[in-house]
């Protein structure tokens, strides 16, 4: 390995207080558990069930599938690193981590903009969603958020990657992120700010104003139903679409606006954590607990599982 860089990093953690350790580990084992079972199960559900067959339950199925890849990208090193001495990170593991987490990050973003124009078409032009929003360009829709993401991400991380560290090997955070990796190097990073901050603002702030821009119109169409039970329909279609949006990008915002970490690290820890850890565990009980559809299609599963080992015995 050049002299520039190094075999391994050295991650600092969430904490400074090594006390804290095996708490954290038990807490991060558990979400990260409910993760698995909760998105699991989101994704089992709409395919198994045929009145889920819907585009939005598709693009549900899609976010499950990515908050599954994206925690599963941090958490099992997050938890080896606190379930023993060895805080430490190949790196190649580094980089690959940082190649990978950022790939899932862009497409969630521009996912959950595609999940707003789902929801438009769904409650302004509801007599042609279904023509509108047909298979072949949900597949294409959804394609091209995962290729935005990944021609995004080669860009950044490869930018980053270029970067001399002059032997640095400690890192100030709890796994690889490029914010962090910037930080580090020993060189200019000045073009890799700009390109991260200029990238980072189409890239948030693109689907954000796709977001506020159909719900707008949302709001206008909701604000013309007549009848009370109508409006609180419409309105329960796009509640959990919203409040998984304010969860995601909020610390997404905090964070990728200053790529230099001018921010106090601390918080942007926490943070971090907050949209890789505490998000994708969310999301799922967000949806389910606010969707009468999803929680009818887990009792039918529920009785035909429990009829069939019936009949078996």
């Amino acid at each position: 390995m050049n002299a520039s860089f190094p075999e391994d990093f050295l991650l600092l953690g969430l904490t400074k207080y090594p006390w804290l350790d095996l708490p954290l580990f038990f807490v991060l084992l558990t979400s990260y558990m409910f993760t698995l079972l909760g998105n699991f199960a989101i994704i089992l559900v709409s395919q198994l069930d045929s009145q889920l067959q819907s585009p939005m339950y598709f693009f549900l199925t899609s976010l499950s599938f990515l908050d599954l890849c994206f925690t599963t990208t941090t958490v099992p090193q997050m938890l080896f690193n606190l379930g023993g001495p060895n805080k430490k990170i190949t790196y190649i593991g580094c980089m690959a981590q940082a190649y990978v987490f950022h790939w899932l990050g862009c497409t969630e973003c521009v996912l959950l903009g595609i999940m707003a124009l789902d929801r438009y078409v769904a409650v302004c032009k509801p007599l042609r969603y279904s023509v509108i929003m047909d298979q072949k360009l949900c597949l294409q829709l959804s394609s091209t958020a995962w290729l935005i993401g990944l021609a995004n991400s080669l860009l950044q991380s490869t930018l980053t990657v270029q970067l001399p560290l002059c032997g640095n090997r400690v890192l100030d955070h709890f796994f690889c992120e490029l914010p962090g990796l910037i930080k580090m190097a020993c060189g200019d990073t000045t073009i890799n700010e700009i390109t991260l901050a200029v990238v980072a603002t189409f890239l948030i702030m693109g689907p954000l104003s796709m977001i506020l821009v159909s719900y707008s119109y949302i709001a206008r169409t909701v604000f013309r139903i007549p009848s009370a039970a109508g409006r609180l329909k419409a309105f329960n279609t796009c509640s959990s679409h919203l409040l998984v949006v304010s969860l995601f990008y909020g610390p997404g915002i905090y964070i990728y606006m200053q790529p230099s970490g001018d921010g106090p690290q601390d918080v942007i820890k926490v943070l971090t954590l907050f949209y890789c850890v505490i998000t994708p565990m969310a999301n799922p009980f967000i949806y389910t607990l606010r969707n009468k559809e999803v929680i009818g299609a887990m009792q039918r599963l529920l009785r035909k599982a429990i009829s069939a080992k019936r009949l078996r015995k």
